[in-house]
């Protein structure tokens, strides 16, 4: 009895380390490695465990969406430099970092591993990416390096995504989205030019606004020279009509009148005949 027991404790750890684990949102490919039934079990395995015996091996294959970037950043995906290099028309060389997302149908799992022999992992890595590569260099061999990062950037891509996805869309892969990620490595002579060229333009734009701000402010002075001198005339104006009608007003009753309330009733003592005497003609009649 103790003897089978001993027994039975590493035949139920070779049974358990036997055993493989399909996650959930995942299906499982069972591979025969050997024997007469060498090749891809036709039967996809959902989630659960399952019995992995020596002759064979477990691909997980997870159906939920996928995100990859092919970058030269070595902190984001793979530790080498995966980003994606194309020529334009003209033979210059882009460099760019791209990205991904796509999903694995489920029911077309064990076509997918019977076409490419290869995990998940190693179809991003080297048919998707060689895919999307090569959608690059179709779109962008007949392009001007201008068109390249410019507004035509997003055409571009668009075209790559259309392609791709028809390529895949068939074996079982549905492609949701490639897209730029970053700015492109452009050759530095189109770098040099294309900063000097924003840098000219920007210069010209200063002046354009300079120039409307002194027009404005020149406009302003007018504006208020008008005003000062419309402000002057019409005080000038004011003035000669309230004299006009003053002048209009006065007769010699009034300016007898008016020498007469002024005055204090003292006769000059000393008049010449060529000096006029300040005196009031008051008539009692």
């Amino acid at each position: 009895m103790r003897l089978k027991k001993l027994l039975f404790i590493p035949l139920l750890a070779l049974a358990v380390a036997a055993c493989d684990r399909v996650p959930a949102g995942n299906v499982g490919i069972k591979v025969n490695l050997l024997g007469g039934e060498k090749g891809v079990d036709t039967e996809e395995l959902g989630p659960g465990r399952y019995w992995i015996g020596v002759n064979e091996e477990l691909y997980i294959f997870p159906t939920f969406t996928q995100n990859y970037v092919w970058t030269a950043d070595y902190a984001e995906g793979s530790h080498n430099n995966e980003s994606l290099s194309f020529q334009t028309v003209e033979g210059m060389t882009v460099n760019a970092d791209v990205g991904v997302s796509y999903a694995i149908q489920p029911d077309k799992v064990s076509a997918i591993f019977q076409k490419y022999r290869r995990g998940v992992d190693e179809i991003t890595d080297t048919f998707l990416r060689n895919m999307v590569r090569d959608a690059l260099v179709i779109a962008v061999s007949n392009r001007p390096i201008s068109s390249v990062y410019g507004a035509g950037k997003a055409e571009i891509i668009a075209e790559v995504e259309e392609r791709v996805r028809q390529q895949v869309q068939s074996i079982g892969i549905d492609v949701e989205r490639i897209y730029w990620v970053g700015e492109l490595r452009l050759p530095e002579a189109v770098t040099t030019s294309l900063n000097a060229k924003i840098a000219a333009t920007q210069r010209a734009q200063q002046r354009q606004n300079e120039v409307a701000e002194a027009r404005a402010e020149a406009e302003k002075q007018i504006e208020q020279a008008r005003g000062e001198a419309e402000r002057i005339r019409l005080k000038a104006q004011a003035e000669a009509e309230a004299n006009q009608i003053v002048a209009q007003s006065l007769s010699a009753n009034l300016l007898q009148y008016e020498a007469l309330k002024r005055w204090d009733g003292t006769l000059p003592r000393f008049t010449g005949s060529d000096s006029p005497v300040p005196f009031l003609n008051v008539d009692t009649n």
